[in-house]
């Protein structure tokens, strides 16, 4: 065991690298929410064509995690996300260049792809260099960085559309992408603790074991589903919409989504804090999140009800700052299970979250599309009122089924 770092060192070298590759991920998650109009005008996109455009990044991204489990536990976070974001810089590349829908979903493809390791690799670090019970605060920085990064995604990504075209913008990215992946190949300090030399059989059986897990069974479902309906909302139809149902124009949306994501900031500080402190008055972390999750639901549902316009900017910033509650279950499952298997435990609940968001993100835009367009050709309102409702009522129901008591597994 290394001698424990300084704080110091451990906010340069560990924390602010990882966090700048997180930031960048969401980044990418996010931005096609302001770009989504210019998308539409240049390639000629439908609702469901953009959905399953944007939606190409989560499915990468999902294909990636047991893999990327399996990678961390073995070589490190380091190698791992700073290999991997070598690929991302080349998805942006190619989205960039661009020219059919079949381009940019490939280049949108490689980007998630490219980016699967950010979160999980910062929490595999997390869990080698910070005691347990400090979990859910540090993921809760990590998070804070990524909704940094859907911040700049909204009015300062529309700013820089004043200088140049979409396409500029993911040029830039690409460069930023290379240089944080050199970065923390080069600042990132080794993991404190060899990593466990496991046969490929073991690790596989490691996966087994988290599947199989009652309390991962129990908890899964209701995060799975929360975590990838806000992200589905939030890195698409937000901005759509604003626009179409809420009637913004395009300096309106991007301002309002700038709240939105300083909201989602200030929910991953506040409820990750929250659950740290709590924890330490007995009250368990997976308590916490589901009461945050609970909350998000009652926000959605104000959203599918269509809130009066004078509270549309309030309800999305309460949806923005509830909606990062889900996250917080990463850390009750980083808890539950030994420190060993912590790559293989936050990249299984990744693959579910991703792959929901990849399904719900596009059926979305199938429902959206399925009510005839108005007179101005804006999809319908009563689309995004099914598509929303069709998203809380399987949050609704992985609630109903967390709460049912189940022998042996304590909530």
């Amino acid at each position: 065991m290394s001698p424990t770092p300084s704080k110091p060192h451990i906010i340069l070298r560990i924390l602010l690298p990882f966090a700048a590759g997180y930031f960048l991920s969401y980044l990418f998650r996010t931005i096609n929410a302001v770009l989504s109009p210019d998308l539409v005008a240049e390639i000629g996109l439908a609702a469901d064509d953009l959905g399953l455009l944007t939606a190409a990044y989560f499915i990468t991204f999902a294909a990636a995690q047991l893999p990327l489990g399996l990678l961390l536990d073995r070589y490190g976070p380091r190698q791992v996300e700073a290999g991997l974001l070598c690929i991302a810089a080349l998805g942006a590349l190619l989205f960039a260049w661009g020219e059919s829908r079949l381009e940019l979903i490939i280049g949108r493809g490689l980007i998630g792809l490219g980016v699967s390791a950010c979160l999980m690799a910062a929490f595999k670090a997390f869990t080698l260099w910070f005691a347990p019970a400090r979990l859910p605060l540090v993921n809760g920085l990590i998070m804070a960085a990524g909704g940094l990064g859907a911040l700049v995604a909204t009015a300062p990504v529309q700013a820089a559309l004043s200088l140049t075209d979409w396409r500029g913008v993911f040029l830039f990215l690409a460069g930023c992408t290379l240089l944080i992946a050199f970065t923390l190949y080069r600042v990132v300090p080794d993991a404190p603790v060899r990593p466990v030399n496991e046969s490929l059989q073991d690790q596989l059986g490691g996966i087994r074991k988290v599947f199989t897990d009652p309390f991962f069974r129990k908890v899964a479902p209701l995060a799975m589903l929360s975590q990838a309906s806000f992200i589905s909302v939030q890195s698409l139809w937000s901005g759509p919409w604003l626009r179409d149902v809420a009637g913004l124009d395009r300096g309106a949306t991007a301002d309002t989504l700038l709240l939105v994501a300083s909201a989602m900031m200030s929910g991953f500080l506040s409820i990750g804090f929250l659950a740290e402190r709590l924890a330490r008055s007995g009250i368990p972390t997976v308590r916490v999140a589901t009461g945050g999750m609970a909350l998000f639901m009652l926000v959605q549902l104000l959203i599918v009800y269509g809130p009066a316009e004078e509270w549309v900017t309030l309800v999305w910033i309460l949806f923005g700052f509830f909606g990062t509650s889900g996250i917080v279950q990463y850390a009750s499952l980083s808890q539950h299970f030994p420190r060993q298997l912590a790559g293989r435990v936050n990249t299984s609940i990744n693959l579910m979250v991703f792959v929901s968001a990849f399904s719900l993100q596009w059926l979305s835009g199938v429902i959206i599309e399925f009510w005839p367009r108005s007179d101005a050709l804006l999809p319908a309102p009563q689309g995004y009122q099914a598509a929303f409702g069709v998203l809380l009522s399987l949050q609704l129901s992985a609630l109903i089924w967390f709460l049912i008591p189940t022998r042996g597994v304590e909530r």
